[in-house]
């Protein structure tokens, strides 16, 4: 098995867990390398591996996609919701063949600058720059909704739905749900709420702004633009393949590293 390693944190790359599993992975009979773009990546390679946190993951995924290399998040961060499996969990599970793969959804974003990578796993968000509050203009196939006039506004996937839109009280979906949600960020009025849609939309952004530049964060890219800018939302024609080890459920996910449940009543 030909694995391509890759690390975007440089402390990371000498913390004794990363090294022991390159090392034992090579013991094992994988060959092992490291990459830092897509163009590192070696014709032939069966997985690609991101070292680190869900951040991590994002970038791995950027370098992934298109390719159809599938991608394991191994997690030497904090919460870990694609990077969910610690060194020792990946090196018993390759080892021994017990591995799947999943499809997960990609957004495809037109309208930002062309050096931006077009294509997200998580969101896209507009966010006001300035003081004054934001008028975000939607349109769905075409029909225009009331303006949200508020921080900003999201536009996320079912496997971004326990990352920023979370935390933005928007609602959490399996990741195999094949919606697009679009979460406003602190509304302005008490009459909005989040909007679950088909993945067969196509959503445009567009602003009503007193600044002259706003914030977009793609992922975990962020730039700043002209409040003129106009952002064209769809289904990407191609998803991302992610590694799942064994059968690990999501609500169990949600309960391990989201205390999803925690009550004095339901302890054991």
């Amino acid at each position: 098995m030909k694995l391509a390693i890759y690390i975007k944190s440089d402390a990371l790359r000498d913390d004794p867990r990363s090294v022991s599993l390159k090392k034992n992975l090579s013991k094992a009979g994988a060959e092992v390398y490291d990459i830092s773009t897509s163009e590192d990546i070696v014709p032939g390679t069966d997985m690609l591996l991101s070292v680190g946190g869900d951040g991590t993951f994002l970038s791995a995924a950027k370098r992934a996609c298109g390719t159809g290399i599938p991608v394991l998040g191994v997690n030497l961060g904090r919460l870990g919701f694609l990077s969910e499996y610690r060194p020792e969990e990946v090196l018993k599970a390759l080892s021994k063949g017990k591995w799947s793969i999943e499809e997960r959804s990609l957004l495809k974003v037109d309208g930002a600058p062309s050096e931006i990578y077009p294509y997200v796993l998580n969101e896209v968000s507009l966010r006001r720059s300035g003081p004054s509050i934001l008028g975000i203009k939607v349109e769905i196939d075409g029909l225009e909704l009331p303006a949200y006039w508020a921080d900003g506004l999201l536009i996320s996937t079912a496997s971004g739905s326990t990352a920023y839109n979370l935390s933005a009280g928007g609602p959490i979906c399996l990741p195999e749900a094949r919606v697009l949600i679009v979460t406003p960020l602190a509304p302005h009025n008490l009459n909005v709420r989040p909007l679950i849609l088909p993945d067969t939309a196509r959503i445009s952004l567009s602003l009503i702004s007193r600044d002259a530049q706003v914030q977009v964060g793609m992922d975990n890219r962020n730039f700043s633009a002209p409040s003129t800018i106009r952002l064209d939302v769809s289904l990407a024609q191609f998803s991302l393949k992610r590694v799942r080890l064994g059968r690990e459920s999501f609500v169990r996910a949600l309960t391990d590293k989201l205390f999803w449940g925690e009550d004095i009543r339901n302890a054991k």
